[in-house]
């Protein structure tokens, strides 16, 4: 936004404010991984704990237009580098499941992603990170174009929502943690869809 645009925006923001904090969670998980506080099953915890991380950063970058549009707080410099923490953090979910959990055993994987829906669901919002990922710098903005760069970047919300349903499913029972995720970034997606319906055909911008 311009210099007129009347939401606040805090002064000083700078990429570092999100990667400083960001990596906390990595270090913490680490650290009580040396320790051996993880538990009985260590690889599991660290699994969970990387996927969890993922799906709070998530929701925060859908939180971002929110709080501009509601409460006139402008937080749009920091949703690009939250998203490459998502990013990030879900990719290590994936590697320690390839890697520490299954081992590289293809054969395995494949069969666990064919019998399990629920890791088919975190492979898909996954996928639809990665193009996320590649595009989020400004070389790929002027490439692409605004419009475009923002149509591609409506892929977050699916990526949101379908690594919702897998940490919802990964109990398999109702547990309230993750229904509270689902929940959330439900009603998060159901804002913006309604702010789209209001704003109509007619706007040349769509909201991102």
């Amino acid at each position: 936004m311009g210099a007129s645009d009347p939401r606040r925006q805090p002064r000083g923001m700078r990429p570092w404010m999100v990667y400083a904090p960001g990596v906390l969670p990595l270090a913490l998980l680490t650290a009580e991984a040396m320790a051996g506080r993880l538990g009985v099953d260590p690889v599991k915890a660290i699994e969970h704990r990387l996927g969890e991380v993922a799906l709070q950063l998530l929701v925060a970058g859908l939180c971002v237009m929110p709080l501009r549009r509601l409460a006139g707080l402008n937080l749009i410099r920091l949703r690009r580098p939250i998203g490459i923490l998502a990013f990030a953090y879900a990719g290590l979910h994936l590697l320690v499941w390839l890697s520490l959990d299954l081992q590289f055993r293809w054969t395995e994987i494949a069969g666990d992603l064919m019998k399990r829906p629920y890791l088919m669901l975190g492979m898909v919002a996954f996928l639809l990170l990665v193009p996320l990922a590649a595009t989020s710098n400004d070389r790929a903005l002027r490439r692409l174009g605004g419009a475009r760069w923002r149509q591609l970047h409506r892929l977050t919300y699916p990526a949101a929502l379908l690594a919702a349903l897998h940490f919802v499913w990964v109990p398999k029972t109702w547990a309230t943690e993750p229904l509270l995720y689902l929940a959330g970034i439900a009603a998060l997606l159901a804002l913006r869809l309604g702010w789209h319906i209001r704003r109509g055909p007619a706007s040349s911008r769509p909201p991102i």
